[in-house]
């Protein structure tokens, strides 16, 4: 059911390493992006698929895991990714690839839960260097990175507290979690029927 993989999809910053994906599972997941909406139906996003060790090193070399943990330098060697779907959008197809990025990322990490597996959608990109390192041409624009593996790691959502913060957090024993507002909260009119 959606809800339940909603749920479960929480962003999952450790993986066991040793687990490997497999470059047809990556195309699976990716399937569901290109079946997924698209702004205008442009479909302007390309992706760079990758789960070979030597340059899953080099992308991670990129990248900034969870901003909100400070003193956190991001997953530990055999707890980092074992894939990688780097997301971009193709400056000749569209100038604005719109939300299109989001609700594709949506689809794959759905897709990758369905799967038994986690991923993380990441925006703290360096993205000149890893252009440099992946040979993308200029028309593209890197959007985001997922990174994808088995996880290693729980996450909980909480209610968020009455300080008000959406900070993730970790406790003593490593379990993520993640506040959420509560549903009043955001729904701030109501039109129609209460039933």
């Amino acid at each position: 059911m959606i809800a339940d993989l909603i749920r479960k999809n929480r962003s999952c910053r450790r993986f066991d390493e040793k687990y490997a994906v497999a470059l047809h599972t990556l195309k699976e997941l990716v399937e569901l992006a290109r079946l997924s909406a698209s702004g205008a139906n442009l479909q302007p996003l390309r992706y760079v698929l990758c789960c070979d060790r030597a340059s899953n090193a080099e992308i991670f070399s990129c990248l900034g895991w969870a901003g909100y943990l400070k003193d956190w330098l991001g997953p530990a060697p055999g707890e980092q990714p074992a894939a990688y779907i780097i997301m971009l959008a193709d400056m000749d197809v569209s100038q604005d690839a719109g939300c299109d990025h989001g609700i594709a990322a949506q689809s794959i990490l759905l897709g990758a839960r369905d799967k038994e597996l986690a991923g993380c959608m990441i925006g703290s990109v360096n993205r000149k260097k890893l252009k440099n390192i992946l040979d993308i041409p200029d028309r593209f624009q890197i959007m985001l990175v997922l990174a994808i593996g088995k996880p290693v790691e729980t996450a909980v959502i909480e209610t968020v507290g009455s300080d008000g913060s959406v900070y993730y957090w970790r406790d003593a024993d490593g379990v993520h979690h993640v506040p959420k507002r509560k549903l009043e909260d955001i729904v701030i009119a109501q039109y129609g029927p209460q039933h």
